[in-house]
């Protein structure tokens, strides 16, 4: 009898039952969906309603203010907010794969919403032309749209992770309006494009890709009269048609041939067209739904209010204002045990645990018919188990499983335990709280992570975790999202409460990022919970940026260096470096010896002048002055040469800064030679214009580079009247003759010279005074009266 009662509730289309069980009744009050635009998610997903703009409704006892609603697929509300969007009419929406819902408007502007009526930015527009031209239709899929606008163009956003609107080539409608379009997604096209099809009126169709522009007139030999309904099926090889006189085409997407053609005994066109997995068409009117398949009578449904069609891979959900149900081909494994008269193994094995339960020999009658094909059966009672929404059906059934292996030696043992974790899973998430009724093709097609994910973020964390830990799956993305959702929720709760709440939940899970979490924290303005939590990370290379991001640079420093890591150090020391003034910066890393090691070895590579800055602040003078040493040596031996180096003008100013404090006896301590440090003071002294200084310095003693630097170094510094102190003073008249002559005296240049009675110098001096008249021809006397003595 339970048989027969199963196989009442089922519909014969040719040769396959289709059954159409209720999933839930709809808890929501007051929706109407004939008053709203309703959108759907695959996957058992979550529905949206919203007042339909375009049609004149009467408001009862609620608001002018149009809401966008959200709920599950049990009609329990999830989250509501007031729409109040520019732009124009809401022309179409739908959820994406990653259930973000896309709502488009008249001027082209695509809004998005989470599942928790969240406004997601930002928004797209769909282009200028859209915006100035209007957008009359659309045509979403998983993650992209294609539009038409009122000039009869098209555009397309292809995928809205990478949302990048363009126009697809011109379909050449001039002013007549398609009749319908549909779209085949760009996964199913072979350029990877999409391509969307327009059923025109003046017959056949017209396929629109990104350049070019197809007319189909002709199927298999037939000519295609205006198609009015269009229908691309779950994978993309088959197109539904309604035509305009009342048939239901079915062909391949490469329009080779009418697979198969209906009367459907109606020329008004259906409100919707759909797959019903991959088997049967679904067709709505007003009253009535009708099922066709390739063969046989269509079936009939009648309906006395609005349903909305959802296909799935493996059937087709009808919402209703009252009810949701789940129209789908019976599983084999189900027909072979409910179809009555039924007597294949597995419905034997079946009425065997009848009898079994009722104490009758009959059970074991039953046994011994099927005995050579019990695994088969005990296989088909699993595999029916798992297409069963109904709790206690799916236990007979695995009940007869489990009675009929206990007979079978040759049996996956763990098969009947991997079903009882699916439909554990399964039943979990198809109960109304929920609201996601997964079949298990669904189930499988979707994968468990995905599910969980998707409980994620509908804040199902408890149910997400548990489903975890039940699979064998990382728990620490549900962890992770919960802690961060609780940290955005929980505004009102003090850091120190929040914390021992966070991390008697983050303890759950080894290895888990609280890094992560304290960035979350950071973001939303709790820097003082960020930071407590980043105490609790024990990566410090996950721990030390975030330290940096939230501004505790010490703390980041001291990590650092805790953990040896040099490349995590360099990090901290160069994030202080640029937002430290030099000083702090040094007293900072002066505490830490790995750091202090660090920054001076790269320094001594890369950063002299700031490495003999942060010497010279520690008071460590004898680093600088080795660092001029360094340099120095670095050199040309010829001391003029470091004149026109660029590290000498560096090099003056560091002496500058410590010639008051360096005693004479310091550069023997450092291993400069007592000339080098005469060049190097005159010259110091020069620069800063020190003259009583310089002249001071000349009478200490003899010095032992002699006076031709000191005259070099006022002669730079454009002195004349300081190296007339040092020009006398040259033992060698050649040198105070060019030096007399560098400074445009003459006289005293040609007395220097005559006293050297050499004639190449008084040449060289000659070209030096050449503006100078007198001075020339006073240089051609001596140089003859040379020539007159030699």
């Amino acid at each position: 009898m339970a048989n027969v009662s199963v196989a009442a509730e089922w519909q014969l289309l040719y040769n396959r039952y289709y059954r159409k069980p209720e999933l839930y009744p709809m808890r929501w009050k007051h929706i109407d969906l004939s008053r709203n635009k309703v959108a759907c998610a695959p996957f058992g997903g979550p529905i949206a309603v919203i007042r339909d703009d375009s049609k004149i409704v009467q408001l009862y006892a609620e608001s002018a203010l149009r809401k966008l609603r959200i709920f599950n697929s049990a009609g329990v509300q999830i989250s509501e907010t007031v729409w109040k969007h520019p732009g124009g009419r809401l022309i179409g929406m739908a959820w994406t794969d990653d259930q973000t819902l896309a709502c488009l408007v008249q001027d082209g502007t695509i809004f998005r919403y989470n599942i928790h009526a969240e406004l997601v930015e930002p928004s797209i527009s769909m282009g200028k032309e859209c915006f100035e031209q209007n957008v009359v239709d659309s045509v979403f899929w998983a993650n992209g749209v294609v539009c038409l606008t009122e000039s009869q163009r098209i555009f397309c956003v292809a995928d809205f992770k990478n949302p990048k609107p363009h126009e697809l080539a011109e379909p050449g409608l001039e002013d007549s309006a398609p009749l319908c379009m549909a779209v085949i997604e760009p996964q199913y096209v072979m350029s990877g494009n999409v391509e969307v099809l327009l059923g025109v009126t003046e017959g056949g169709l017209v396929v629109v890709e990104e350049d070019s522009v197809q007319r189909v007139e002709t199927v298999g030999g037939e000519v295609l009269g205006p198609l009015q309904k269009l229908a691309v099926s779950g994978d993309g090889k088959w197109l539904a048609a309604f035509t305009h006189d009342g048939q239901l085409l079915v062909m391949p997407t490469d329009f080779s041939e009418i697979k198969f053609a209906c009367n459907c005994e109606s020329a008004l066109p259906p409100e919707q067209l759909a797959w019903c997995g991959m088997d049967s068409v679904v067709l709505y009117w007003d009253d009535m739904l009708l099922m066709v398949g390739p063969i046989g009578e269509p079936v009939r449904y009648l309906y006395d209010e609005p349903v909305i069609l959802i296909p799935e891979c493996d059937g087709v959900r009808i919402l209703s204002n009252s009810s949701m149900e789940f129209l789908q081909r019976v599983p084999d494994s189900t027909v072979s045990i409910f179809k009555i008269g039924s007597t294949s193994p597995a419905a034997l094995l079946y009425d065997a645990l009848d009898h079994f339960d009722r104490r009758s020999a009959k059970a074991d009658e039953n046994l011994r018919l099927i005995r050579s094909s019990l695994p088969e059966a005990v296989e088909t009672c699993i595999d029916a188990a798992g297409h069963e929404f109904d709790v206690s059906r799916q236990r007979t059934l695995l009940r007869a499983a489990s009675y009929g292996q206990a007979f079978c030696s040759h049996f996956q043992r763990d098969r009947i335990q991997e079903m009882c974790k699916t439909l554990r899973v399964l039943n979990a998430v198809r109960s109304s709280e929920v609201g996601i009724p997964l079949s298990i093709k669904q189930y499988k097609l979707l994968t468990p992570s995905v599910l969980i994910a998707r409980l994620i973020n509908a804040h199902q964390h408890l149910l997400a975790l548990r489903i975890s830990e039940y699979l064998g799956l990382n728990q620490e993305v549900v962890i992770m999202h919960w802690s961060c959702s609780k940290i955005t929720a929980s505004l009102a709760i003090p850091d120190a409460t929040l914390l021992e709440i966070l991390l008697d939940k983050l303890r759950l899970c080894k290895g888990i990022s609280y890094a992560a979490v304290a960035a979350h924290a950071d973001k939303n303005g709790r820097r003082k919970l960020a930071a407590m939590l980043v105490e609790h990370e024990p990566r410090s290379s996950k721990q030390v940026p975030l330290l940096l991001s939230i501004g505790e640079e010490d703390t980041a420093l001291a990590k650092a260096t805790e953990s040896g890591d040099t490349d995590l150090v360099y990090l901290v020391l160069f994030h202080i470096w640029q937002k430290r003034p030099a000083l702090e910066f040094f007293g900072t890393i002066q505490a830490k010896p790995l750091a202090r090691d660090l920054f001076i070895t790269y320094s001594r590579c890369y950063k002299h002048e700031f490495l003999k800055d942060f010497f010279l602040s520690t008071g460590q003078l004898n680093e600088v002055a080795f660092l001029l040493w360094k340099e120095s040596w670095e050199l040309s031996k010829n001391p003029m040469a470091s004149k026109g180096s660029p590290l000498h003008g560096p090099r003056i100013k560091l002496i500058e800064k410590i010639q008051h404090e360096l005693e004479v006896s310091t550069k023997q301590a450092i291993f400069v030679s007592e000339k080098r440090w005469y060049w190097l003071k005159v010259f110091a002294l020069a620069t800063i214009r020190d003259w009583d200084a310089l002249e001071k310095f000349s009478k200490e003693k003899r010095p032992p580079i002699g006076f031709r630097p000191f005259v070099e170094a006022c002669i730079d510094a454009d002195e004349k009247g300081e190296a007339l102190k040092y020009i006398p003073k040259l033992a060698d008249p050649r040198e105070r003759a060019e030096s007399y002559a560098r400074i445009g005296m003459a006289k005293e240049a040609a007395d220097a010279a005559s006293q050297a009675k050499d004639g190449e110098l008084l040449g060289r001096l000659k070209l030096t005074l050449s503006q100078n008249t007198s001075a020339s021809s006073l240089f051609d006397t001596l140089r003859s009266s040379f020539q007159g003595v030699s």
